[in-house]
C-alpha cells in the first residue's frame, strides 16, 4: 500500500510500505477512505515531538470501512464504517476506567499511538488496536467529512478548550488562536452558554471566518497595538473569564495570562515545542487556574449527535480537498494555512 511517512525533521515521503496486518485479537484493519492533516502533524516534522521515529506512518484521524477484525472484536464487522479515534482506549486499564484514555497504559502509557508510537491514518489502510472501543460508527446524517472532525479537532477544542476550561453560562471566552483547534473551540463554547466568544489571531481572513461561520461573536487581531485593550474594553476592564490557547508558542501562552481577569482560567491546548515561561510572582495573587491536557476524546458520541442536528457545523472546517495520491501537496498547503486560506484539508481515496 502507500502511506506518507516520516523520515525525521522535515523529511516525509508519500511511498509503498507493507499493508498492516492483525497482531493482537482486538485489532481491526480499517480502509482509510477519508483523512486529514493535523497541526500536530506539523509539529512532528519539526520533530517537536522526538518520541515519533523514522519509518512511521503519520496521521490519527480518519473515517473507512472495517476490512478485517481480530477473534475478540465483538462491536464490529467487516464491511461497517466508522470512526477512528485519536486516542486507543483499551476500556479495562485504571485510566481509561475513569475516564482519562489519553493515558491509556496499554501501549507506551498514553493513548495517542496512532501516528506517534504505531502506524498512523495517512495510508490506504491502517491497524487500529483495541477496535471495540477506539472507534465509532457512522451515524446517519453524519457525512465523511463531518465525522473525520470527531478524530480530533472537535473532542480537542471542546474537552480541553471548554469543558476542561471551565466555561460556564454567562462566561465571557477567548480564544487566541484561529486555526482549526481554535476554531472547534469556539463552536463548542455555546455548548456551555458563553455569552461573548472573542476571537483573536493576526490573519483577517481567519478572524472573518471565526465571526462568520464559527460562532465568534467578536474579534480582535492581536496584532494591533491596542488590541489588549479593545479586549479589556469587551470585558467591563477585567478581562475574559477563560482564554483559551490554541497555538503552541510562548507569545500565545503570554497573551492568554495577560487576558485573563481575577479568578479566571486559561485552557492551554495548544501543542508546544519549547518551554513557556509562567510569570508566578506576578499571576499568583490573581487566583487564576491553568489547565491543559491531551483530549481524552469521550464527548465524540456527543458530538456526532450534534452534528447530524445541525447543532455543530463540523463541514465549515473543510476548506481544501485532496486525493490520498496528493498527500505531499496536501501538507504543502496546510502547512502554508495563511498563504492559501485554509482551515482544514480533507484527503479522500477518490
Amino acid at each position: 500500500m502507500k502511506a506518507l511517512v516520516y523520515h525525521g525533521p522535515g523529511n516525509k515521503a508519500w511511498e509503498e510500505v507493507p499493508n498492516p496486518v492483525i497482531q493482537d485479537p482486538t485489532d481491526a484493519i480499517i480502509k482509510v477512505e477519508t483523512t486529514t492533516i493535523c497541526g500536530t502533524d506539523l509539529h512532528i516534522m519539526k520533530g517537536d515531538v522526538p518520541a515519533v521515529t523514522d519509518g512511521r506512518i503519520l496521521g490519527h484521524e480518519g473515517v473507512g470501512t472495517v476490512g478485517e477484525v481480530g477473534d475478540a472484536v465483538k462491536s464490529y464487522k467487516v464491511g461497517d464504517r466508522v470512526i477512528l479515534s485519536c486516542i486507543t482506549n483499551c476500556g479495562t486499564c485504571k485510566y481509561c476506567r475513569i475516564g482519562l484514555p489519553s493515558h491509556c497504559q496499554t501501549v507506551g502509557g498514553i493513548g495517542w499511538i496512532l501516528g506517534h508510537l504505531v502506524d498512523g491514518t495517512q495510508a490506504e489502510y491502517v491497524r487500529i488496536p483495541f477496535a471495540d472501543t477506539s472507534m465509532y460508527p457512522i451515524p446517519s446524517g453524519v457525512t465523511d467529512e463531518q465525522g473525520v472532525f470527531i478524530s480530533d479537532i472537535l473532542p480537542t477544542g471542546y474537552e480541553i478548550g471548554i469543558r476542561d476550561g471551565g466555561v460556564k453560562p454567562g462566561d465571557i471566552v477567548a480564544v487566541v488562536g484561529a486555526g482549526p483547534v481554535g476554531l472547534a473551540a469556539m463552536m463548542t463554547a455555546n455548548l456551555h452558554g458563553a455569552s461573548r466568544v472573542i476571537a483573536v489571531d493576526l490573519d483577517t481572513n481567519r478572524l472573518e471566518v471565526a465571526k462568520r461561520d464559527f460562532g465568534a461573536t467578536h474579534s480582535v487581531n492581536s496584532g494591533d497595538a491596542d488590541w489588549m485593550d479593545q479586549i479589556r474594553a469587551l470585558t467591563d476592564g477585567l478581562g475574559v473569564d477563560v482564554a483559551v490557547e490554541a497555538v503552541g508558542i510562548p507569545a500565545t501562552f503570554d497573551a492568554c495570562m495577560a487576558i485573563v481577569r481575577p479568578g479566571g482560567q486559561v485552557a492551554n491546548v495548544g501543542v508546544h515545542g519549547k518551554p513557556v515561561e509562567l510569570k508566578i510572582n506576578d499571576k499568583w495573587i490573581e487566583n487564576i487556574r491553568i489547565s491543559m491536557g491531551l483530549v481524552n476524546a469521550v464527548t465524540g458520541e456527543m458530538l456526532l449527535k450534534m452534528i447530524a442536528e445541525g447543532k455543530i457545523p463540523a463541514e465549515k472546517l473543510a476548506t481544501h480537498r485532496f486525493t490520498l495520491d496528493q498527500m505531499i501537496e496536501a501538507y504543502d498547503v496546510f502547512g502554508a494555512a495563511a498563504k492559501h486560506k485554509a482551515l482544514k484539508v480533507v484527503i479522500t481515496a477518490e
